[in-house]
């Protein structure tokens, strides 16, 4: 499922416009987005939960020429899937 797949989803389940559902989403993904940037972590109760995890700079090698390489340090989002999700796939 795409996003105007899952867009024309929710306006059906909740019998809103394509237009209202679209404006909810955005709204939805960017207060996760901004939550995130400050470092919070974002709980869905039976869904799951994302946070955000600092990553060490480390080494690496070019697979093309074999040349260690040095890989900075950055921040990574994470995502944990909770029971009920868990549960509902297996």
């Amino acid at each position: 499922m795409n996003k105007t797949e899952l867009i024309d989803a929710m306006a059906a389940d909740a019998g809103i416009t394509k237009a209202a559902a679209k404006k909810a989403l955005e709204s939805f993904l960017g207060n996760v987005e901004g939550s995130l940037k400050k470092g919070n972590r974002v709980s869905l109760v039976g869904f799951g939960s994302w946070s955000v995890s600092k990553r060490a700079a480390r080494e690496g090698r070019n697979p093309q020429t074999g040349k260690t390489i040095k890989i900075a340090a950055k921040n990574v989002v994470k995502f944990k899937a909770g029971a009920d999700l868990q549960n509902s796939v297996n």
